[in-house]
């Protein structure tokens, strides 16, 4: 891989019906974090887990930000980019398909902006906790792609209405969105994994 490589996790699929998994931490979290998850979510599936190159006092980030809900959207367009040219070089070295995203926070972030600025990129997406993450996304055409969106009803840092409309911008998009607010916080609970477990299966039989 090139200098576009990201540090990263990448465990071989165990099951040949099983989507690949591209697996986005959120901040401080690294190319370890989400494995679990996505051993949860869809047992059998290849695992490819990179990990953010920014750093904020310290911890792994996929782009800077300004203050807290603030993104410095040059550079989550630079970043955005750079993370869609690892995923084509991930696929030829593994041999895998387009992977569905599955993105925390940060990691949402960044996955939700992949769709937006190189929808080739995924064959779908699971956004938990995720924010719009341009304020002014160029034209997309996600022609059908499935995205599951999952925010916490007492999130803190994700407004209602922001998450709200990141789902109104993906539907415009062409994406075929499920929106669900779960009675959270900002963290993960059992419901997600559930959630996100579901949807992923049926995806893979519509697929089928």
């Amino acid at each position: 891989m090139t200098e576009s490589t990201f540090i990263h996790r990448f465990e071989p699929a165990t099951s040949a019906g099983s989507p690949p998994l591209l697996l986005l931490h959120g901040t401080g979290g690294d190319e370890n974090d989400l494995l679990g998850l996505g051993k949860m979510i869809s047992p059998g599936s290849a695992l490819l887990s990179p990990r953010g190159r920014v750093l904020e006092h310290g911890m792994p980030r996929f782009f800077r930000r300004l203050a807290e809900g603030v993104f410095d959207e040059e550079d989550v367009r630079r970043r955005a980019l750079e993370l869609g040219e690892f995923v084509a070089e991930a696929r030829k070295q593994y041999g895998i398909a387009a992977p569905v995203a599955v993105g925390f926070s940060n990691g949402a972030n960044i996955a939700a902006a992949l769709l937006l600025l190189k929808p080739d990129v995924l064959s779908g997406a699971i956004l938990l906790r995720a924010m719009v993450p341009l304020s002014d996304p160029p034209k997309a055409e996600l022609g059908g792609k499935p995205v599951l969106l999952l925010s916490g009803q007492a999130d803190p840092i994700v407004p209602a209405s922001n998450s709200a409309q990141l789902a109104a911008l993906l539907t415009q998009a062409g994406a075929s969105v499920t929106h669900k607010v779960l009675p959270a916080g900002h963290q993960l609970s059992q419901a997600d994994v559930t959630l996100a477990r579901n949807w992923i299966g049926n995806v893979v039989t519509e697929a089928a």
